[in-house]
């Protein structure tokens, strides 16, 4: 991994050796940075909250006038460009997808993969996005869904700071995720009386 001058990295994160991370970037705890991520912040900052991936040959760059914020328990999966742009809590970020400059996600929303979120878009919180341009298709609290796939991300980056790479076949790992969506089923009820 590279790192330059002035960034946060909290100890319970997992950062994969090939990530290249410059400039003011926080990354919180229980967060993890996968393989050939790249994040530039020459101006503002990048925040990154704590349970969140960042996954495959992502690219997180700041906007012209705005920070990148992506809150808890987030997925930026495969191949996504986050361009100074504030993603909400309990947000997934879909493969190939784009969100820019001056966007909000609201919390516990869905990207689609290949989405194109346009420059100063707003995105209430349990929508469903797909299209390019973006369009909410759907409103669905997706609190559940989202939570699970952090966790699922956050039990592997455990496994690969430990040398282990499988982690999602071992009989155990499933029985934890098991066990994850059920307490998940619970804080959602409890939470949003649903």
């Amino acid at each position: 991994m590279t790192f330059g001058p002035g960034v946060q990295v909290d100890a319970a994160a997992y950062i994969h050796e090939t990530a290249q991370i410059y400039g003011d970037v926080a990354i919180g705890a229980g967060s993890s940075v996968w393989i050939n991520v790249a994040m530039r912040a020459e101006c503002f900052a990048i925040k990154i909250g704590a349970h969140t991936n960042i996954q495959d040959f992502t690219m997180i760059h700041v906007g012209a006038s705005t920070p990148t914020i992506i809150g808890d328990h987030c997925s930026i999966t495969h191949h996504c460009t986050i361009h100074g742009c504030t993603i909400g809590d309990n947000c997934l970020i879909g493969i190939n997808a784009t969100v820019m400059d001056g966007a909000v996600i609201g919390d516990n929303t869905i990207v689609a993969g290949g989405a194109f979120v346009r420059e100063g878009a707003v995105v209430p919180p349990n929508s469903i996005v797909m299209g390019v341009p973006a369009q909410v298709t759907k409103t669905r609290n997706n609190w559940i869904a989202n939570r699970l796939n952090a966790f699922m991300y956050e039990q592997n980056a455990e496994a690969y700071a430990r040398g282990e790479h499988r982690v999602w076949s071992d009989p155990a790992g499933q029985e934890a995720m098991n066990k994850k969506m059920n307490a998940l089923r619970k804080e959602f009820a409890s939470l949003f009386g649903e």
